[in-house]
């Protein structure tokens, strides 16, 4: 009989994203190990707010995939900056969570996606109640994250996440972090088994073929356009010279007023899949990983994603991630949201600089460094230890 787990998430392909990437890339890593994988995941909705056209209309769907099932459920979607609404919806997806163990055999192993909060504390409590071995996957510190970009304070509705938070630290058998901060925060709460889970990706390595033309640099933004990522308040206060140029690629929250934004050398590119969009970015120099504030246990995966495509990264995110880029020698870090230390990068950079970290090494120092299979055996292994 092969082994079975059960992998929930609030984020699936077709969904974009780094919490969509991963959570693919760990149930297709699972189904390369010989498991036999089940998703549970919304209608896909993210980051539009609304169930996509494709799946409209349906309260749940079930799709064959390479490494098992994918069952998609019911939600009442949004992506509403009223905090009320978004926890409703959260809320939608929670219940047909319940309905769907109350209803489903499911496998004795779960896997859970732990943010958002909501979801993460219904499918542990889901787990224990049907005695599951469960392990627990933290790619960010909720509510501590919250708090620290404003969107929470401190108060009862804060406390309260917090208790649902130590709850499902407390009734894991496995809790996998996406980062040292992360680990580190957890065990202040917790003695568990842990193990360090990079977002390292999981694709080909293309060949990097640098052809310069000009002395232009141009440096790319691709992911969500959001409050936290700041974009949309540096095109406003930072200025490119003729020579360097801004170009986007997202969807999000604030990609309308960005589009609306006239600044000369700034560029929106509209969304695109990850394939051609991977393809689009090895033509750019530089990778910009920006955060208006340092978020505690956050390392973005764009690190891994841009870095493994050949490009240096332009790190403005503070913690742990800055760390990595200086110690693999894989771009240039600025203190997060300084932008009088962005811009006069922006103002000084050169083709010199660029020489500095050709796409040739950046690509063999990331890769050298995160390798997705070793990562992954270690993984795979604790996981059948449970």
């Amino acid at each position: 009989m092969s082994k079975e787990i059960l992998l929930i998430s609030n984020y699936f392909p077709p969904e974009k994203g780094a919490a969509s990437n991963r959570m693919y890339s760990v149930a297709e890593g699972l189904g390369n190990a010989g498991f036999k994988v089940k998703v549970v995941c919304p209608l896909p909705n993210y980051p539009t707010g609304k169930v996509f056209k494709e799946y409209s209309g349906r309260i749940s769907s079930t799709e064959d995939a390479t490494f098992g099932k994918i069952k998609r459920l019911w939600t009442w979607p949004s992506n509403s900056a009223n905090k009320f609404v978004r926890l409703l919806s959260m809320v939608s997806f929670s219940l047909s969570l319940i309905l769907f163990f109350i209803f489903s055999k499911t496998p004795k192993k779960v896997f859970i996606q732990y943010s958002p909060v909501f979801v993460g504390f219904t499918a542990v409590c889901l787990g224990r109640l049907f005695a599951k071995k469960i392990i627990l996957n933290v790619s960010d510190l909720w509510p501590l994250a919250g708090l620290e970009m404003g969107l929470l304070q401190k108060g009862t509705y804060y406390s309260l996440l917090q208790k649902m938070e130590k709850f499902c630290y407390k009734n894991a058998n496995l809790i996998v972090g996406q980062s040292e901060e992360i680990l580190q925060h957890i065990s202040s709460y917790v003695s568990k088994p842990t193990f360090l889970y990079r977002n390292v990706p999981n694709f080909g390595i293309p060949k990097i073929q640098e052809t310069r033309s000009s002395n232009d640099i141009k440096i790319v933004y691709a992911g969500l356009l959001g409050v936290a990522q700041g974009i949309y308040g540096i095109c406003q206060r930072i200025s490119f010279p003729k020579n360097v140029s801004l170009h986007i690629y997202g969807a999000g929250p604030d990609m309308e007023k960005i589009l609306k934004l006239k600044k000369e050398n700034i560029y929106f590119h509209g969304e695109l899949g990850r394939d051609e969009l991977h393809r689009e970015l090895q033509n750019y120099d530089i990778a910009f990983i920006p955060l208006i504030k340092r978020i505690y246990g956050s390392v973005p995966s764009k690190i891994f994603e841009y870095t493994r495509l050949g490009l240096p990264v332009l790190y403005a995110a503070g913690g742990e991630g800055g760390e990595i880029v200086k110690k693999e020698s894989l771009g240039w870090v600025v203190p997060v949201n300084d932008l009088k230390a962005l811009q006069h990068f922006i103002n000084t950079v050169s083709v010199t600089d660029l020489k500095l970290f050709p796409k040739e090494d950046v690509q063999r120092n990331s890769v050298s460094a995160f390798n997705f299979h070793k990562q992954f055996e270690g993984f795979t292994a604790l996981i059948e230890s449970i």
